[in-house]
């Protein structure tokens, strides 16, 4: 596998995380493709081309548990790197504040036609 090939490289974590998955849990679902349910199946490579993007791409990641119902404020979520961001002062508590009064389309998917 070469270096760039993150398709290839994606596609060998996921196998490896499964089949090890598998082995100690036992609770692996397949889909009729006989794809494990545990990975969405979509894939997008994406180079990073400025500050801007960067920091879009961050807030995706940090709002993904709200936008996911998983929890209502970014800071309630224990595993996010919004933690270390806060702590570095680049990014306040209350950042995106309550679900109710945050909006979703502002923390989309990442945008790919910039």
């Amino acid at each position: 596998m070469r270096d760039g090939d993150y398709a290839a490289r994606w596609r060998s974590i996921k196998s490896r995380f499964v089949r090890a998955l598998a082995t100690t849990k036992g609770e692996v679902e397949f889909n009729r493709r006989g794809e494990a349910d545990v990975w969405q199946r979509r894939y997008w490579e994406h180079a990073i081309r400025d500050d801007s993007d960067l920091h879009r791409h961050v807030d995706y990641i940090h709002f993904n548990p709200v936008k996911h119902g998983l929890t209502q404020r970014v800071r309630d979520w224990p595993y996010s790197s919004f933690h270390r961001y806060v702590r570095r002062g680049l990014l306040p508590i209350d950042w995106a504040g309550e679900v109710e009064a945050a909006t979703p389309a502002l923390f989309g998917e990442p945008r790919e036609d910039r």
